[in-house]
Parts: structure tokens; sequence; C-alpha cells
């Protein structure tokens, strides 16, 4: 039998800067995701700062970025939750030329306070919280179509789910409820194979909030004996070749 998960997608308001703040609402939001029975949350990409760089206390809070991974990992094992506490923007000291440099970092911390695993994004990601507002389209887009945005999100995830049959959990920064000038996509769910966008309070709104979606993993399962993607990569002929500048070698020819 497929297990089913029960995840807690955070959309977080994270006000620039203030990142004891935004720790102690992150926390609030873990302890009642923890208290419906929850076994992983999720907070969004820069929730502990936003994302201001060009602002000099920004890399001094950057600093900070140990302090509040070890508070994740004790909260998650006080309340036996698995936690992604969204990206942490950490502050290093490059060894060849030292120079400080920032690293924006995901952390899977398990339910007994271990970090499982951890990620350095490297790639500009075309579905950033900071990037993929609302008005990021272009004015000709989102003359014909305001929503324009939410349109991508929501066809770019789904697409996801059954291109590689896995379910996605998104999860987005949200403006302050109630904000009359309100940027942030938010938009945040969880998507899976054949049902779409899951999570109530969160997926069609871009306001602070949190969804708690249980997440059937037989979904996924169905998906890939109707679909066999999984089955189509292990198989020994199976690849994607590349051929950048391959025109361009062949008009040489």
């Amino acid at each position: 039998m497929t297990p089913i998960y029960r995840i807690a997608i955070i959309q977080l308001h994270p006000k620039p800067l203030r990142i004891e703040s935004n720790y102690t609402k992150a926390a609030d939001f873990i302890r009642k995701a923890a208290s419906r029975g929850a076994q992983l949350a999720v907070l969004p990409e820069y929730h502990l700062t936003n994302w201001i760089p060009e602002d000099p206390k920004f890399a001094e809070l950057c600093d900070q970025w140990e302090v509040y991974v070890k508070k994740y990992q004790a909260l998650a094992k006080q309340y036996n939750i698995c936690i992604v506490p969204g990206t942490i923007v950490e502050a290093h000291q490059d060894v060849l030329n030292g120079q400080r440099k920032l690293t924006n970092v995901a952390y899977f911390i398990g339910n007994d306070g271990q970090i499982l695993g951890s990620y350095q994004k490297k790639n500009l990601d075309f579905m950033s919280p900071f990037k993929g507002t609302l008005t990021d389209c272009s004015d000709y887009g989102l003359s014909l179509n305001p929503r324009s945005e939410a349109l991508f999100l929501d066809s770019a995830l789904t697409a996801r789910t059954f291109e590689n049959t896995c379910a996605v959990v998104f999860v987005n920064a949200g403006g302050a409820p109630g904000s009359s000038n309100n940027h942030y996509a938010g938009l945040s769910r969880i998507v899976a194979p054949f049902v779409g966008p899951l999570g109530e309070e969160t997926k069609d709104n871009n306001e602070e909030a949190m969804s708690i979606v249980d997440l059937d993993m037989q979904l996924v399962e169905e998906a890939e004996a109707t679909y066999k993607v999984r089955e189509d990569i292990r198989k020994e002929d199976w690849h994607y070749t590349y051929r950048h500048g391959m025109k361009r070698k062949a008009e040489k020819l």
C-alpha cells in the first residue's frame, strides 16, 4: 500500500531584513502544522531575509545562517516534523580571494533534527518567488491577460508532474494579509498527476497563509504505470543528445 504524506505548505510573507521576526512567524506556522499531524513543513525561498542584496545589512544578516539552521533542527526534533526551511542565504569567505560570497541553500531536516540533504542553488529558477511575481510578464502579455503569470505557474507545474510522473511541492512567498499593494505571486500548491493543484488556502491566492495537504503517493505510482517515464529512463538506450552548436559545425563542413 502506498503511503499518504501530510504536508504543510507555508506561504509566508517575508518582511525585508526582519530575520528574527520572520523566523518566529515561520516557527509558529510549523507548530500549528505539527499540531494538525503534518509530517513535513515547507517554507519559501528567502523567507528569513527577503531578497534585498543591495542593502548593507543584508550580508550581515546572512552571517547568522547557521544559527537559524540549528533553530530549525531543534524545532524539527521537538515537534517530530520534517522541515524544508525554504532557502537560507549564507555568507562565506571565498578560500581563493578571501572575499565574502553569498550562497542560496536549501536544507531537508529530518524529524529527528538531523540534516538529511542540502542543495545550493546555482541556476536562476524561472519560478523563483522574487522573479515570478504576478506582474513579471511583459506589458504586452499583461495587456492580453493580467493573470498570465498565474497561468504560467499553473501550466508549468502541472506539466512537470506528468512529464516526470512525480508530485511537486511548490511553495512561494505571499504578501501581507489585506495588503493593497501585494506584488507577490503566491499560488503555493502541491501538484500531482491526474488531480492537478492541491492546497485550498494558498493555491489560488497570493496572501500569507498555510495549506495542509494529504498527498496520496498512489497518484504518482498510477502515473508511472500509465506513462512509464521512469521505466523508459532506466533503459540502457534511453538518452537525450544535446546538439548545441551542431548547425554551425555543419555549416563549416
